[in-house]
Formats: C-alpha cells, sequence, structure tokens
C-alpha cells in the first residue's frame, strides 16, 4: 500500500479522516479517505499502488472493463451507454471541426468506435489487457498501452476525452500536464468524473457506488477540480450534467446499503439529485468539464 504525504491540488500536508468504505465489487475490503485542511480535496489514503491495483479491477461487476450484461443494474447501464455514446459524438461535433480525438482510458472502446462511425479520426489508450483486446477484436479498433501516451508528438488532438477515467490515475499532476502537452492551443479537453458534492453522495454516505475505492484515488468537487486545472495553466470554460449517472450509482449504492436492487427508491433519489443540479451545476452527480488552455 502507498501512503500519500502531501496534498496533489495544494501540496498541503495536514489531513483529516474523511470517511471509510467498503469495496464492494471486488475484495470487501475496507479503505480510507482522507481531506486535506487547506484545500479541501478528498483522496484515497493509503492506496494501492500502480503495480497492486490492477486486480481491483479484474470482476465481470467491473462493467467498463468486461461489457458484462449480466443482472438489472448492468443491463440498464449498456441501454443507457448507447443513447449517451451519440449524446458525447454530438458534444464532439459541436466543439471542433476538426476531427482528430485522443481518449485516454477508453474501456472497451465503444466511444471511440462510434467516434469512428462518425468520420473521426481516433486514437485510444487503455492500461486493462482485457478491454484493450476487445477494443481490438470486436471494434477493430489500434488500442495502445497506457505508456505509449509519452510516444505522442506534442498539440497532436483537437479533443482530448478522458470519461470517468482521471480518478484513477495515479500520476495526477503528471497526467494534467501530459494532457497540456498533447492538445493543440484552440483545442479542447473533456473530463467527466464524479462530484461527491452531490445529493446522492450525501444520502448514500460510505454507501455512495461512485466513491468506488481503492478504484477512485480521488473523489472530485467543482472547486478542487478548478483548483487543479488552474495551477497547471488550464482553465474550465463550461459544465455539462451527466444525468443519468445519479439513477445509475443510486441504484448500486441501494444494493451496497440493503443488500437488493431498490429500484423505485434509486429512480427516486436519482431524481431528487438532478432536480438540485438543475438549479445548481454543481450539485450534479458527475460533471463534464469542457477545458481549455490559458
Amino acid at each position: 500500500m502507498e501512503n500519500i504525504n502531501t496534498c496533489f491540488v495544494c501540496g498541503g500536508a495536514d489531513f483529516a479522516p474523511y470517511k471509510n468504505c467498503t469495496d464492494f465489487t471486488v475484495s470487501n475490503e475496507t479503505f480510507s479517505i482522507v481531506k486535506c485542511n487547506n484545500c479541501g480535496f478528498k483522496f484515497t489514503n493509503p492506496r494501492p499502488d500502480i503495480f497492486e491495483i490492477g486486480k481491483y479491477y479484474e470482476s465481470e461487476e467491473y462493467i467498463s472493463h468486461s461489457n458484462s450484461g449480466k443482472g438489472i443494474i448492468n443491463y440498464l447501464y449498456k441501454v443507457v451507454r448507447n443513447y449517451t455514446l451519440n449524446k458525447k459524438v454530438n458534444l464532439i461535433n459541436s466543439l471542433s471541426k476538426d476531427k482528430t480525438i485522443l481518449d485516454i482510458g477508453c474501456g472497451i472502446g465503444a466511444f471511440l468506435n462510434n467516434c469512428k462511425i462518425n468520420g473521426w479520426s481516433v486514437e485510444g489508450v487503455e492500461p486493462s489487457d482485457n478491454a484493450r483486446n476487445f477494443a481490438m477484436q470486436n471494434y477493430k479498433l489500434d488500442i495502445k498501452k497506457e505508456e505509449k501516451l509519452l510516444s505522442f508528438p506534442d498539440n497532436s488532438f483537437y479533443i482530448i476525452t478522458m470519461w470517468h477515467v482521471l480518478e484513477h490515475i495515479h500520476l495526477l499532476n503528471e497526467r494534467i500536464e501530459e494532457l497540456k502537452r498533447l492538445i493543440k492551443k484552440e483545442g479542447t479537453i473533456i473530463i467527466a468524473v464524479p462530484n461527491c458534492d452531490s445529493l446522492d453522495a450525501e444520502y448514500y454516505s460510505g454507501f455512495w457506488a461512485a466513491y468506488d475505492l481503492p478504484r477512485h484515488l480521488y473523489h472530485f468537487t467543482p472547486y478542487t477540480m478548478n483548483k487543479l486545472l488552474d495551477k497547471h495553466g488550464l482553465k474550465i470554460v463550461n459544465k455539462l450534467p451527466m444525468v443519468f449517472d445519479a439513477y445509475y450509482v443510486s441504484m448500486l449504492s441501494e444494493k451496497y446499503k440493503k443488500g437488493s436492487n431498490s429500484i423505485v427508491n434509486a429512480l427516486l433519489n436519482g431524481f431528487r439529485s438532478n432536480h438540485l443540479g438543475s438549479k445548481d451545476i454543481n450539485r450534479f452527480s458527475s460533471i463534464i468539464y469542457i477545458i481549455k488552455v490559458k
């Protein structure tokens, strides 16, 4: 296990215990989240190091790597994903006329495949061998290992996306610098992450599925995301909600909390979270950040 001694956002060294969460997906181990007393950033500490973390992804329950359709939650996830893939492609189409995209942490490649179908020149990197092989075999995509990021020339892409990926990256500040190196000056970086300031996070507390310890190493809010990007010379120009996340996360959280899938409660709590988010974008369950170089 790896102990973190300085905050990734502000460099502070004064942390307070924030929350303990069980890994309901793979190991049933309990992990801890701490909060920086200086800037408020929350992160998993201690955490599995980069060599240990792989075993916590090896499960059919980890849907983005397995494409499993087993169970009602995974089935609904796949139905919604097919809808949101088109929404994501529409978003990038609205942001760039030059169709060159890099998707970091592309999983099984479903998003990149839709981009390719829509005329984009695509590149993807994915650390999971299983997910990478699925993408290559089923979508005929040339998915690269994560270390290949270093081989891309500076200013290579008009769009770089990370869909629920940044929270998984061990070398957080180094990855932000890599994004800044790879994006063209007029390009756009899109980062989607869970928001632990959401109403569903408050309601489910330690059972909130989007904490997803130990796979999620960081637990962002709009405030701490802005602080992190600002120190790297990047700025948030827009924020968009991921409306379906509140329902999906609530369904998983109900299962973790009560041991069964209470669809009615999950839909109600998802609706409440989205209703609050409609009044304040900073309270949605997950947020898409549209980012530019300053």
